[in-house]
């Protein structure tokens, strides 16, 4: 089963009471962009905006972790989101952070939730409708249970360093992979997970913004070094784009792959992590 669905497939079913739209635009902090006000010049009708930096463990001093399973739910559940519906994410930044969001409902055990397939980028270019303004949803009650399988935190990574028990993909650009170029957030040393193999967030998407199909993913992650039959965890800058391979892996058949949630925010901001360059 696929976790993509086309704009057709939502245009059809906008109006359906057991579905629910989520805008899950994010852009980095020095982008210039406002996503949430973004959101209240036009989105898909019906749609919710979901800020994975407001939905988030708030005691962190990384980026945008995920909140327990209870914060979840209270934050979800005032946006409309909850049993019984099918949610529908998507973003106007080619899958920053709708993947993300997909992935956090799936580790709070809520299966029924799909990524539009070229989200608002294809929607809007096809004509299709939008609404104005804020989201007005009425509650709706989420039971959440971690799904710590797909959840990966700082002492798992120092212990698969050692025991190489998972592959680890990191999926940040080439240049920042390698050390060669700094990390857009200050303090953060340069590299990568030993071990780890690049396959760059970039390379995942065709050039309309949808995710390639998976006779043209396969390869990638092959040629990278990845061994399709055996355990994965996916790493990126803050574990945003991190979740995009997850989806890409998901579409391979691999609905197991975890996610590391701190990412290099979290590796690269440690004084004893080991680097590779």
């Amino acid at each position: 089963m696929s976790a993509l669905v086309s704009t057709d497939w939502l245009a059809a079913r906008l109006s359906a009471p057991d579905i629910r739209v989520v805008d899950a635009t994010w852009v980095m902090p020095d982008s210039g962009r406002d996503p949430r006000a973004e959101f209240e010049a036009g989105h898909i009708p019906g749609a919710v905006f979901f800020d994975i930096d407001e939905i988030c463990d708030e005691t962190s001093p990384y980026p945008h972790m995920v909140p327990s399973a209870a914060a979840f739910s209270a934050k979800v559940r005032k946006l409309g989101l909850g049993d019984g519906v099918t949610v529908v994410v998507y973003d106007s930044n080619r899958f920053c952070a709708s993947a993300r969001v997909w992935w956090m409902f799936r580790l709070f055990g809520h299966e029924a939730v799909v990524v539009l397939d070229g989200g608002m980028e294809r929607w809007r270019a096809e004509g299709r409708p939008l609404e104005e303004g804020s989201a007005r949803p009425r509650e709706r009650h989420l039971t959440a249970r971690q799904n710590h399988t797909l959840l990966r935190e700082l002492d798992q990574m120092r212990a698969n360093v050692t025991s190489r028990r998972e592959q680890v993909v990191d999926t940040r650009s080439p240049g920042r992979f390698k050390g060669e170029l700094p990390e857009p957030r200050p303090g953060l040393r340069s590299g990568h997970i030993p071990g780890s193999v690049n396959v760059p967030y970039s390379e995942l998407l065709a050039p309309d913004g949808r995710l390639k199909r998976p006779s043209e993913l396969r390869p990638l992650f092959v040629r990278a070094g990845v061994d399709l039959g055996k355990p994965i965890v996916c790493s990126c800058g803050s574990g945003v784009s991190a979740a995009v391979a997850a989806l890409a892996l998901f579409e391979l058949g691999r609905p197991d792959v975890a996610v590391y949630d701190g990412s290099w925010s979290e590796w690269g901001a440690q004084p004893d992590t080991p680097i590779e360059r």
